[in-house]
């Protein structure tokens, strides 16, 4: 697994043997993160980051320049792994935060620029965190919301659907406030 693009373009994440993540594979990053710069220029945005796993999708937006990167892993050993590789590579944009991400986007009062979320694809309540993250208005007004899911999953109906991009086995669905 590598960061894509930005000031640590190339460097690689090497989790430790029996991590339990399944990170976005590293073609359809670069696919969905093709798709986002076409949105944004990444330099300033406040980013969260949703059952960060690995941390990779974290890196690749502080290494893009985001202001700050909120990374929420519910996992101790994930989240030491995350903020062990950030303080290695010098990203001091993300901040690593130890919790459930339910529970974080149920409680937060932040706004953000973009969210992006990789929960396990069998997780019970996926399907409601586009319902969870648009009530709750912790996205800026033109922000985004990028769920990764499994290919079962449908969201074209949601009021707030954008688009959705699939890559391979993995699939996106980008949702608006």
């Amino acid at each position: 697994m590598r960061i894509v693009s930005g000031s640590h373009r190339g460097r690689t994440i090497e989790p430790p043997r029996g991590f339990k993540a399944r990170p976005t594979t590293d073609f359809a990053k670069e696919n969905i993160f093709n798709v986002l710069s076409n949105l944004y220029d990444f330099e300033g945005l406040d980013v969260l980051d949703l059952f960060s796993g690995t941390g990779s999708i974290s890196y690749e937006f502080a290494s893009r320049g985001a202001a700050r990167v909120v990374s929420v892993e519910a996992d101790r050993m994930h989240r030491s792994f995350i903020e062990a590789t950030a303080r290695k590579m010098g990203l001091t944009a993300i901040k690593s935060v130890l919790g459930d991400a339910f529970n974080f986007v149920r409680c937060c009062s932040e706004k953000f620029d973009i969210i992006f979320a990789d929960p396990p694809y069998d997780l019970e309540g996926t399907d409601e965190l586009p319902d969870i993250i648009m009530e709750r208005g912790i996205l800026k007004p033109e922000g985004i919301f990028v769920l990764e899911h499994s290919k079962h999953k449908e969201f074209s109906g949601h009021p707030n659907f954008r688009q959705h991009r699939s890559y391979g086995s993995v699939n996106f669905s980008i949702f608006e406030p």
